[in-house]
């Protein structure tokens, strides 16, 4: 008898691992071997559990968390695979998720059989992407990019923080902070905050929520 494969589920929401569980258990090959609801509870895991696959959220922790969940321990294993399961699927998500190290990416809003179909698939060492997410894998390496800090940058930048806020936040000095932000402005092609903020809402750099805050905060 084949060894089942083992999976580890990381999401925020208990109501979501639970049905992931659920969907998963039943399947003859596959087993659950852990839980984890942010970034350094799924590195503790997967460093414990070894799974053979990990299903990953990306909102975790302002956002950004399962994108450096999957960078930190792709980083200490590389031969760890990864699965985004996330809510959101814009280009940049898309993007990013897949430069961090993920080798599939699929809509919380998937049908269970091909959630199962694409953790064998990961499994067996293929990289499954549906015709969408391919496209828009495809649009978005077409477009200027921004590097992971200016992105941190500007996710912060979107929640209202100043530039010296940011620097503190980031460890870095207020000039940095500064350079990156003219970076940005170039890349995006924009003269302002409420405007980066805007347009990166726009293409799924950060997410709408987000830059609705720093709207409020950059216009008062």
């Amino acid at each position: 008898m084949q060894p089942r494969i083992r999976i580890l589920i990381v999401d925020d929401h208990p109501a979501i691992r639970r049905g992931v569980a659920a969907t998963l258990t039943p399947e003859p090959d596959m087993e659950v071997a852990g839980f984890a609801a942010n970034r350094q509870q799924a590195y503790e895991v997967w460093r414990e559990k070894r799974p053979d696959v990990m299903l990953m959220d990306l909102a975790l922790e302002a956002g950004t968390g399962g994108i450096q969940a999957i960078r930190q321990i792709r980083d200490e294993f590389p031969v760890a695979k990864a699965i985004v399961f996330s809510a959101f699927a814009s280009v940049e998500d898309v993007y990013q998720a897949l430069q961090a190290g993920a080798v599939s990416f699929l809509t919380k809003d998937v049908a269970d059989a091909e959630l199962v179909a694409t953790i064998r698939a990961v499994h067996a060492g293929k990289r499954p992407l549906s015709p969408e997410i391919a496209q828009k894998l495809a649009d978005r390496i077409r477009e200027p990019d921004l590097t992971a800090r200016e992105v941190e940058v500007l996710t912060y930048l979107a929640r209202g923080l100043r530039n010296k806020e940011i620097a503190t936040v980031l460890g870095i000095s207020e000039q940095t902070t500064q350079t990156h932000l003219r970076n940005i402005y170039a890349k995006l092609r924009v003269n302002d905050r409420t405007s980066a903020a805007f347009l990166a809402a726009q293409q799924g750099i950060i997410h709408l929520h987000e830059a609705q805050q720093s709207l409020g905060r950059t216009l008062a």
